[in-house]
């Protein structure tokens, strides 16, 4: 089957669907709110299902050419020592979101992104066969379809990049807190910290988190092992992004009508698991092979959403749990043993 298709939103979700539509045979339409892609990010992890995901796109081997492949990950505790090793058996690439972008996007042609194109609302829309909202975590069309917004998890996040190699993988988990370090590249470190608002004093307007974040990240992550420090040591005059954190509810169903929802506006998720954006690629894949090879628009999109709800909605409850469980302020000594058991017989 071909048709139309109108997708809200040009993040990763947005553009992968773009692109495998165009290649399918589709007519594709693009509305992006934004001016442009973004000139800069940290680092996503793409694991090998997303690489094959990516494959299909064909934008696979882009993504690698601008990626690094690391193997496992360690969880440690402030002082450095090592709670558990993770994944060791699995490989995982560490891909900029600018390189992730350019090579979703870079085959497209002109005028299918129409940027500065907000959208308040499915009544606003031009017409076509399917609708695709990628319009991310607090999407007007989720929230206009079927009422749910975001649900707040209790917990804030810096994210960064820093100067100097990251020499692996590793989260340090503490009493209410977090610090993750990945490559973003050979010569650069990708860096974010997670902790629950409540431990977090107020903090004013972005600038002033600007301004004031590395002070403050100094001073919550103060006497943490060399690596924590090291990372702390070099966040002065380098841009810092910090966000409250959301998920979406787990949802009834991924599609209403002609719409089908992808990406984090279908299962938005705490960013503990990591994939997030491995998930809005499958998810894509999964819409273009469901349109691709059902009779019409409804039988196809009944297929994606028997396909990708159920996955989706386990991803957001694992995420939240994890969520809750690397920043807990209580129980920590018997929190770790668990983690470490459980590295032992995974």
């Amino acid at each position: 089957m071909r048709g139309s298709a109108l997708i809200v939103g040009a993040g990763i979700a947005g553009t992968a669907v773009a692109r495998g539509l165009l290649r399918a045979g589709w007519s594709v339409q693009v509305l992006e709110r934004g001016a442009n892609l973004p000139g800069s990010g940290t680092a996503l992890a793409m694991w090998p299902e997303a690489m094959r995901a990516l494959d299909a796109l064909g934008a696979g081997d882009a993504v690698r050419a601008g990626s690094m492949e690391e193997h496992g990950a360690r969880i440690l505790k402030p002082d450095g020592s090592q709670v558990a090793a993770m994944g060791g058996s699995r490989t995982a690439r560490f891909v900029p979101r600018t390189v992730l972008l350019d090579a979703l996007s870079r085959d497209l042609p002109a005028g299918v992104i129409e940027w500065n194109s907000p959208v308040a609302g499915p009544s606003t829309l031009p017409s076509a066969d399917v609708v695709v909202a990628a319009d991310g975590i607090f999407s007007r069309l989720r929230t206009a379809c079927n009422g749910i917004s975001p649900r707040a998890l209790g917990t804030v996040a810096f994210r960064g990049v820093v100067p100097g190699p990251a020499g692996g993988v590793s989260e340090t988990w503490g009493r209410g807190r977090l610090f993750g370090i990945t490559p973003l590249d050979a010569g650069s470190t990708n860096w974010f910290a997670c902790l629950r608002s409540t431990d977090l004093p107020p903090l004013g307007s972005p600038e002033a988190i600007g301004v004031q974040g590395a002070d403050l990240l100094r001073s919550l992550y103060r006497g943490w092992h060399p690596d924590v420090a090291r990372v702390l040591g070099k966040l002065d005059g380098s841009p810092l992004d910090y966000r409250e954190l959301f998920d979406v509810p787990p949802l009834a169903s991924y599609i209403s009508g002609n719409l089908a929802l992808l990406g984090d506006a279908a299962h938005g998720m705490a960013p503990n698991l990591g994939r997030g954006a491995c998930e809005a690629l499958l998810d894509a894949v999964a819409l273009i092979d469901a349109l691709s090879s059902a009779p019409d628009v409804t039988a196809g999109l009944q297929r994606y959403d028997a396909c990708r709800r159920r996955r989706g909605n386990l991803m957001v409850r694992a995420a939240r749990l994890l969520n809750r469980v690397a920043t807990a302020e209580h129980f920590t000594g018997a929190r770790n043993l668990a983690m470490s058991a459980g590295a032992r017989f995974a």
